[in-house]
């Protein structure tokens, strides 16, 4: 049996605290939620290592330090309801879902059933999952407070963009190349203003990359 307690603790001492994330909300949900059981079972070895969990398909878990680093930009609230874009097998659901009102989780319709039954499992009742393409969002139960995107993005659908609500705060990783910056948004007036928050990278999800210009 692997004493997986204790790798969250140190998770939580070497990648989080370190990283200046000292919010108690935070510090709290990640020293709780099992990382280990939303990553598919040959990876609940590396589930605490710092690097993003490969979860097939293109997919990742993002790594401890950059998550933390993002939930502690966006600053979510007890009463927030927030829309968790590409939530994976469920475990940024669980995490955030210990700090807002509510989380609507959007996956695709393959990952959605994994996530699904593992915040049953963990009898998360707060978290609702919805299958569905991640640019699209999802409307149904918006406008939120806070949107977190789980994976890069080299662009913002419009959808997205309309289901933030107005103040509200929304979470990405924006990848030019090789090169990344989490940046974080906040709706004013209608238009969003961004600023950057720190470096990170990550696979950008499927219908958040640039149109590719033609050129003859």
């Amino acid at each position: 049996m692997q004493d997986f307690a204790a790798r969250r603790t140190m998770m939580v001492d070497t990648q989080v605290r370190p990283n200046d994330v000292t919010k108690f909300p935070i510090i709290e949900a990640m020293l709780t939620v099992p990382r280990e059981d939303f990553v598919p079972a040959p990876r609940r070895e590396a589930a605490y290592v710092g690097e993003n969990i490969d979860l097939g398909g293109g997919r990742v878990l993002l790594e401890p330090r950059n998550f933390a680093k993002m939930l502690d930009a966006i600053d979510i609230q007890p009463n927030d309801l927030v829309l968790d874009v590409g939530a994976g097998m469920g475990y940024s659901a669980a995490v955030i879902a210990r700090m807002a009102e509510a989380v609507v989780a959007l996956e695709t319709d393959d990952m959605a059933p994994k996530a699904e039954a593992q915040l049953a499992i963990h009898d998360v009742d707060n978290a609702a999952v919805i299958a569905g393409p991640l640019a699209e969002g999802a409307a149904q139960h918006g406008p939120y407070d806070a949107i977190v995107i789980e994976g890069a993005i080299e662009n913002l659908p419009a959808a997205i963009e309309a289901q933030l609500k107005e103040g509200g705060r929304i979470i990405a990783i924006f990848m030019e190349g090789a090169l990344g910056t989490a940046r974080l948004g906040r709706k004013i007036d209608g238009t969003l203003v961004w600023r950057d928050v720190f470096n990170a990278a990550a696979p950008v999800l499927e219908g958040f990359t640039l149109a590719k210009e033609f050129v003859l």
